[in-house]
Formats: structure tokens, sequence, C-alpha cells
């Protein structure tokens, strides 16, 4: 009782329009006026004005070893200047600065999601929902009812189906979606993005028969009789009908992506490196030219693309905006695990024919990875599977003996099951292990079916990286999985399901802390991104990301976290998530 009491005051204390030393009101991305220069005294830094911002009387958690908790804050534009006690933080208040009294609560540094889809989020919020679908009936009944309300002929689309759920877990096919219509061209995505699955109109309309040869790096399922059963593996192959599809309006995409931000807002996220589409690029562009841009983004480019159109995309985007720029290439080296398209050294132990898809050819990699590190430019590549992660390491050590040793920050994206052998590559090679704890709860129910019981070792192993001496960044790898950074938080320190099983988790030796969980998601993928000492933490000189949360998660047993809910998220000093108010956008 005393608990729930203890939150609604602190909702009611920081919704109810909060009052600073003069009366002034907070509004979200408000700019207040400085006062006149005023005497900080011992134990504060220095500076010419008070503050526009001061945090008193909280639990502030800094990520800073040498002063891991305070109980007050200020800040003055984007940035903090001064950490500490509230009674040396009143030195910094003046007429206009808002105070707000966190009456004990709970502030940590912004999440930092260092691998997400924003643009396929986006229109994940225009489209069928399919996410937690618990048979391919309710994945019917979804789709019927968009159907219905659609206009004859139009293109139906969606993602998120989990054929794993299912009983049997198998994948649906284009006879499931005529069932629904024939009218209408339909395509859905897995939720992996590693699979879909069309119906026979969008078979027809991308020119797909029973001769059409596989595409490079993906391939075509076809049935007993011979012809295309609908499901369409890895991206070249969905491509085939991913082509076809009109598309989306710009005014369609702003949408999508406002309510993806708002989203991520409500979620603690203050800064995302994002894998979407260069026309996504240029929609976010212009939220930020209308102050609307409510977290800080680093937009990968494809590794793929020519290196021409790299760099003049690298010029146009930029490279050190706080607010959005370009970062590393993405590439890939193979698919997912789930959809058994994940590359292997050795064939699945469920499906001994098999071996997954190699995206990527070794040669052609090396050279490529070699040219593009020469330019200049940051490398991370998508491996799950544990060849997939040799061929990405491989490519790297190329790297090196071709052009020598620099600060490259070279990542391998997931990096989800890796020969015990190659863990120590990671260091030597100083490659980036950017995981996402969120998919260990996902796979836990199958991946040893997978792998085997030797193999599931190597798999999901954030306790054998650290142990190594090789730098994690974490994420969520959202709409793959959701993007509440709570659900990682509770995967790093438990290795069990929301209901707590299994006891003591699974594979607990790979269980990690806590504070090593939540500086993985915030200086460790800060420092992927080349933004240490800009963001992560909570210190003077960096920017004024932080969250307010309704509990210490630091301190609550793992079963609460799941339960933890953000209260206000604030980027750049201005208030971009109220949770009595909802999402702020100007």
């Amino acid at each position: 009782m005393k608990i729930a009491v203890f939150r609604l005051g602190i909702i009611a204390a920081l919704s109810a329009a909060l009052v600073g030393a003069g009366g002034r009101k907070f509004m979200a991305g408000q700019r207040l006026m400085a006062d006149p220069p005023i005497d900080l005294g011992a134990g504060m830094e220095q500076t010419n004005a008070p503050a526009d911002l001061a945090l008193i009387n909280g639990v502030i958690y800094t990520g800073d070893a040498a002063k891991p908790r305070v109980e007050a804050l200020a800040s003055r534009g984007e940035s903090i200047i001064a950490t500490g006690t509230t009674a040396e933080t009143q030195k910094l208040i003046g007429a206009k600065t808002t105070v707000i009294d966190l009456r004990g609560g709970f502030v940590m540094p912004g999440f930092n999601d260092a691998h997400l889809h924003l643009g396929s989020a986006a229109q994940g919020k225009l489209s069928v929902n399919l996410e937690g679908a618990r048979s391919i009936e309710e994945f019917q009944r979804r789709v019927r009812a968009r159907v219905a309300s659609s206009i004859p002929g139009d293109w139906i689309t969606g993602r998120g189906w989990d054929h794993t759920l299912w009983t049997p877990a198998r994948f649906p096919t284009r006879q499931d979606l005529d069932a629904v219509s024939k009218d209408h061209p339909m395509f859905f995505t897995h939720i992996s993005g590693h699979v879909s699955v069309a119906n026979s109109k969008a078979l027809e309309l991308a020119g797909i028969t029973a001769t059409t040869p596989n595409p490079p790096g993906g391939e075509i399922e076809h049935d007993a009789q011979g012809q295309p059963d609908g499901m369409l593996k890895e991206g070249p192959a969905a491509g085939l009908v991913g082509r076809v599809i009109p598309p989306i309006t710009e005014a369609q995409r702003v949408h999508g992506i406002e309510l993806a931000l708002a989203e991520i807002a409500k979620n603690g996220v203050t800064s995302i490196q994002d894998n979407s589409s260069w026309d996504d690029f240029l929609a976010y562009r212009a939220l930020k030219k209308e102050g609307k841009l409510t977290a800080r983004v680093t937009e990968w480019l494809p590794f793929d693309a020519p290196l021409e159109r790299l760099e003049e995309r690298r010029r146009d985007g930029g490279t050190s905006d706080p607010w959005l720029k370009t970062g590393a290439l993405k590439g890939f080296m193979d698919g997912a695990l789930g959809t058994g398209t994940a590359a292997l050294l050795a064939p699945y132990a469920d499906d001994p024919k098999s071996s997954g898809i190699l995206e990527s050819h070794p040669g052609d990699l090396n050279q490529m990875s070699i040219e593009r590190d020469k330019a200049g430019f940051q490398i991370a590549f998508h491996a799950i599977g544990d060849r997939g992660n040799r061929v990405a390491l491989d490519a790297f050590a190329a790297v090196v003996a071709a052009n020598g040793v620099r600060d490259r920050r070279d990542r391998i994206e997931h990096a989800q099951i890796v020969a015990p052998e190659d863990f120590a590559r990671f260091a030597s090679l100083h490659v980036i292990a950017s995981m996402q704890p969120s998919h260990q709860t996902t796979d836990m129910r199958w991946a040893e079916k997978r792998l085997g019981a030797e193999r599931i070792k190597g798999a999901y192993a954030w306790r054998t990286m650290l142990n190594d001496g090789v730098k994690l960044a974490f994420g969520t790898d959202w709409p793959v999985e959701i993007i509440n950074p709570m659900r990682g938080l509770h995967a790093c320190v438990s290795r069990q399901l929301p209901d707590g099983t299994p006891p003591g988790g699974w594979q607990p030796q790979e269980k990690i802390s806590m504070d090593e969980c939540i500086a993985a998601y915030t200086t460790g993928a800060a420092y992927a991104e080349f933004e240490e000492g800009k963001k992560g933490q909570l210190v003077p000189g960096q920017y004024a990301d932080f969250i307010l949360l309704s509990a210490d998660v630091t301190k609550i047993p793992p079963g609460e976290i799941l339960k933890t809910n953000v209260l206000k998220t604030v980027v750049g000093g201005r208030v971009v998530y109220d949770s009595m108010q909802g999402a702020a956008t100007h």
C-alpha cells in the first residue's frame, strides 16, 4: 500500500504543471531564460548562469563509478551542468529555473537502443499487427478484419507472425491466405524479418512461378506439386514481391514514424541506432526541422551499396549532429535461428539436411570490407549462426591485415551463436558484440532443440563475452522484439520467462548483473556509435537525457522489473514523454 501511494505521489508531482522556484511551469520543449551569474560554492562545477532545470530529493543513478548515486541534478540547455546533493543544487536555482522535486523517485540515464528498425516499426503501425497470434486461425482472423475494411484489390500487408507459438509449429502457406481472400494481394513478414509469406495473388503479380529461380541469398519454397507455397526466405526472395507493392505515401510514412517515436519515448529510449531506408532518414530530418524528433538517431547505411553512393550519403547526412547523423554500414551474413536460415558450422540438430543460409561470399565480403574500411566507414555485420559470426570475424581480420590497426569499433549485430574458439577473437579484433537480451527470452523456448546441448552453450553468451573482454552494446531489434528495455533488463539478471521459469534461469552461467546490463544499454551503446563522453551517464558535460522510473530497478527482485514503468522521459532537457500526458513532440 505504501508503495502504491508513493508511486501515485511521484506521478502527481510530475504531471500536474510542475512549479519551479519562481512559479514557472515546465513545458515540453520550452527554452528558459538565464539569470545573472551566481556563486556555486565548493563541490559544484562553476557556471555563469542558473540552471534551466533542477532535479532534487531523488535517487539518481549516474552510471559513473566515481559518483554512482546522487540526489540532485541540474541542466542548462541540452546538457547537464552539475550533480550532487540537493543543498548544493539549490545554489544553481534561479527565478526562472524549473525545479522538480523527485520525492525519492529513481532517475537513470535514458536507454540507447543500439539496434532497431524504426522505419519497419513505423510501417508496422500502419499495417496488420500479427504479433502474439497464437494460431494460424488467429492470424487469419486479424487479416480478415483488415480485408473487411479495405477497398477491393488493395494490398494487405503486415508483420509479426511467429509460427513457434502455434501447434503445430509450421510456416503458413499461400493457401492459408487464399482462404481469407484471393482478390487482395497479401504479404506478411515473420517477426524475425527473415521470412515472409504471400498469397497466390501476390505471387502472380510478382511473376513468381514454379520455374522462378532462387535469387542469390534467398529461397522460394515449393509444395509437393512443385508450385511456390507462398513462403519466401530471406530478403532477396521476399524482395521479389516487395518490389511490386505500391510504396506508402510520404504523409503515411511520417505519420507512422511519429507513432513509433511516441512509443520509443514512452519506453524511456532517448537514443537509437537505426537500420532503415534513406527515405526514412529524410523523414527524420524533416521532423527534426519541425522540432518533432524526440530521440537522437544514428542511421546506418547499406554495406552493399556502391562506395560512391555511401560517401555521398555520408556527406549529405552528416556524422556529427547530436540529433541526427549517419553511422555504420550494415551488412548481412545470414538469417535467423527461428526460421532455420542462420548459417551454422554444422547442420541443425532438428534438421540435419540444413546448415542455414550464408548470404555473403567470403572472398567478395573481405574485399568489400577492406575497401569500405579504407574509406573510413564503421562496419556492422548481422550474424546469428556460428558460421555467420566466424565469416564476419574473418572479414574484420582481413581488414586489419590490409589496412592496419585503428579505432574502428566494428560490430557484429546479434552475435547469438558463437563457437567457443571465436569468443577470444571478438576481443582480439576489438569487435563490439551488439546484442539484444530479449532475443534470449523469446528463443529459449526452442533454441536448444535447434542447436543441441553442446552448441547451445555458446548462445546468447553475455557473461562469456564480458569475461573475455568483449565490449557489449544492447538493444531490442524492435519491431522484431518489443521496444521496452525492461524486458532486456529482466533477461540479463534472470534468463527466465516472465512467469519465472525455468527455476534458476536458462543457461544461468550467462547471467550478468543489473549494473552490467544497464551499462551495455547506455555507455556501451554510446561507445558503439562513438558517442562516449556525450551520452550514457548523468555527469556534467553530457546530454540531459534521462528517465524517471516507477521503481529502482537496481534494488527490486527480477520479477518486479517487468512491472516497472517509465513516468517521464527527458531528452536534451526537454520532456518528450509524461505518463499522465503522453508523448510530447514540440
